[in-house]
């Protein structure tokens, strides 16, 4: 794969021609319906588009960079342009004009494109308007990132005709509501098949695999996640390649964006606040998959306005919730982990977060190799891990860890088979907020583990027969999560956890003492959250 290339700036200017385009540029307009999941698209949007009616329309697409909102933009301009008297499709918009101080450039390119005129002038924003408000124009805004490209180029339903028909495409789910433009057309991931025939279509030059490279298509579908844009991308990379040469490939696969695609993704991420690249960064190497509000909690006070700013990544696609549970889509999450290990290329240590096994491997098998850098820690890896008993010393500054393990369960779990080796640890991180590690081998947290800044503990599944030794402060700390701590003999006193509102000590069959088990009205015996 492309996977770095030195001249930026050249870069995004290449993929913006060469591949933003490449499903829709290239395709005939009869066609055009021929594209996987297409006549879909096409039915939901003429229920919107109501071409029937007189009356003056706007309609948005919205949706993440790559899901196809300009292919079936392209496909309804296609269709439906040859019915207007005028028509115009305004593509790359966020691209080719990125300042708001271009409204007045922006609209003059707008009418000589729409009127087929090349020495129109404009000295006013009010032109466009005395221009077509008697024509019936049919306007595609594709690629809209800011509220003033739309003030200047379709401002008022009254600019135009009866029967206009105005579509915008945007990642932005606010510039469409501040607008208002309140008919929207989400565009929705295809169902496995049709993903898997929009990489075959580009990777076999058919719809499904050839003989032998089943198993090899679905894997790579699943690894890119379904984004149409990514599956046509790394179809084309495959093919022509050998079967040896595509196994040679995955594992790079699993572990790093094409380049191609990084540079499209990258071009939203580039568009957010300091604050808000932040928390997508968060969300991509520790929390995607959680509950919305245990990430709340967390993080409310690394960000002020975490509600609003979550709400942010949401409308501009980045995120989604579902059903309470933030998830980012896998090239998404892809993207951020790959902007954290360019900060510090050759050493992990120096990392805003650790997520990749080798680095992990790395750092915490070395005590000397961690730094104040590192705030957050996300081990998935399955096989053997050696942990140094001061792997957390130089990483004072931790604030989440995290331990997931690689099973399903589907009944008793046995403690004797955890994945890595932990015979001791020194310390933990002082600043810790969120302690999650399933399959904690030790019988009890470090002496001089200081626990008073968590928030939630989850150490379901291990060999703790008690937390800590003595009495600590836990004011902030709100769920504690002990699920099947079979050996767990005693809790630690709780009086001080003014805050806690979860906990789970389901099939903790060795627990004797229950002091203090009820502070401040807490709910026990109950966890609210499948995503901890």
């Amino acid at each position: 794969f492309p996977l770095f290339r030195d001249n930026e700036a050249a870069m995004i200017e290449e993929i913006a021609t060469d591949v933003s385009n490449k499903l829709i540029s290239s395709v005939p307009s009869s066609d055009f319906n021929s594209l996987v999941g297409m006549r879909a698209h096409m039915e939901n949007m003429d229920l919107l588009l109501r071409l029937d009616s007189n009356e003056v329309r706007m309609i948005g697409i919205w949706g993440p960079s790559g899901i196809g909102k300009s292919t079936i933009a392209r496909s309804l301009f296609s269709q439906h342009s040859p019915d207007f008297q005028l028509s115009v499709f305004m593509e790359n918009i966020k691209r080719e004009y990125p300042r708001p101080c271009a409204q007045l450039q922006l609209q003059n390119k707008f009418l000589s494109l729409i009127l087929n005129q090349k020495d129109v002038t404009i000295h006013h924003l009010g032109v466009a308007q005395d221009r077509l408000k008697d024509k019936k124009v049919l306007v595609v805004l594709d690629d809209v990132d800011q509220s003033a490209q739309l003030d200047a180029l379709a401002k008022e339903l009254w600019w135009f005709g009866p029967g206009s028909r105005v579509i915008v495409t945007t990642q932005d789910k606010r510039i469409l509501k501040a607008h208002p433009i309140n008919l929207i057309y989400e565009v929705g991931f295809p169902h496995d098949d049709e993903a898997l025939e929009i990489f075959c279509i580009n990777a076999f030059g058919q719809k499904s695999p050839y003989d032998g490279f089943g198993d090899l298509a679905l894997e790579v579908t699943k690894l890119v996640g379904k984004l149409p844009l990514g599956l046509s991308v790394v179809g084309s990379y495959f093919k022509g390649l050998s079967k040896e040469e595509w196994e040679h490939e995955l594992p790079r696969l699993r572990t790093r964006l094409d380049g191609d695609i990084e540079s499209i993704l990258k071009l939203s991420y580039d568009t957010l606040c300091n604050d808000d690249q932040a928390l997508f960064l968060h969300i991509a190497c520790f929390f995607n998959g959680r509950h919305i509000t245990i990430v709340e909690e967390c993080l409310a006070e690394n960000f002020s306005g975490i509600k609003g700013r979550l709400r942010v990544l949401a409308e501009r696609s980045l995120i989604s919730v579902d059903s309470g549970v933030i998830k980012m889509h896998d090239l998404l999450a892809l993207l951020g982990r790959e902007i954290v290990r360019k900060q510090a290329p050759y050493e992990p240590g120096q990392r805003q977060f650790l997520v990749d096994d080798e680095d992990i491997c790395k750092v915490l098998s070395d005590g000397t190799l961690g730094s104040r850098s590192v705030i957050g820690i996300t081990i998935e890896l399955g096989k053997e891990l050696k942990v140094s008993d001061r792997a957390f010393e130089r990483m004072s500054n931790v604030q989440f860890l995290n331990r997931s393990c690689d099973f399903s369960y589907h009944g008793p779990y046995v403690l004797d088979h955890s994945p890595y080796v932990l015979e001791s640890l020194i310390c933990l991180p002082r600043e810790l907020k969120l302690l999650d590690w399933t399959k904690f081998p030790m019988t009890c947290l470090p002496s001089s583990f200081n626990p008073e800044f968590l928030v939630g503990i989850n150490m379901s599944f291990s060999k703790l027969e008690k937390l800590w030794e003595g009495n600590k402060t836990i004011r902030n700390l709100k769920w504690l999560k002990l699920t099947e701590a079979k050996n767990l003999k005693e809790l630690p006193d709780l009086s001080t956890a003014i805050n806690l509102r979860r906990l789970d000590l389901w099939c903790c069959s060795s627990l004797m003492s229950h002091r203090m088990l009820k502070p401040c009205g807490a709910s026990f015996f109950y966890w609210k959250y499948d995503s901890f």
